[in-house]
């Protein structure tokens, strides 16, 4: 017998996010003080701005036609998201991390990446979408 897998709202909302690219819906998910940790940058991001940037900067990067979720695993207040895509030639498995709180919001959401030229390719055109966000604020 087959128990079903009830996917925890936060996360429905984070893949309709994803699907949509819901900018208004991506900032109503996330709490205030949201911690976000990078595969490529050494101290986490905190709070709510900061977070979004990162994450509208990484679905301009890896949200393209061959972005899917492989995977997923749950817990109380987490999960687990496997993904994987290509770009630019080069195929990126990673995973999201993302833990909630009691109000269902985004509390931390950690990024993995890898192989090591899928980190540096991320590194690379991450930069550069972070500096036209930053450009066009």
């Amino acid at each position: 017998m087959e128990i079903p897998i009830v996917m925890p709202r936060p996360i429905e909302q984070w893949h309709q996010v994803v699907k949509s690219r819901d900018t208004a819906a991506l900032k109503d998910l996330l709490a205030e003080d949201v911690v976000f940790v990078s595969p490529v940058v050494h101290t986490p991001q905190v709070g709510r701005p900061i977070t979004m940037a990162y994450l509208h900067a990484a679905m301009q990067v890896l949200n393209n036609d061959s972005f899917h979720y492989l995977n997923q695993w749950f817990g109380p207040e987490s999960a687990v998201l496997e993904f994987e895509c290509v770009v630019e030639g080069i195929t990126v498995n990673g995973i999201d991390m993302i833990h909630w709180n009691a109000a269902d919001r985004i509390d931390h959401f950690k990024v993995m990446v890898r192989p090591l030229k899928a980190v540096n390719k991320l590194h690379e055109m991450m930069g550069r979408e972070l500096q036209r966000g930053s450009a066009q604020q």
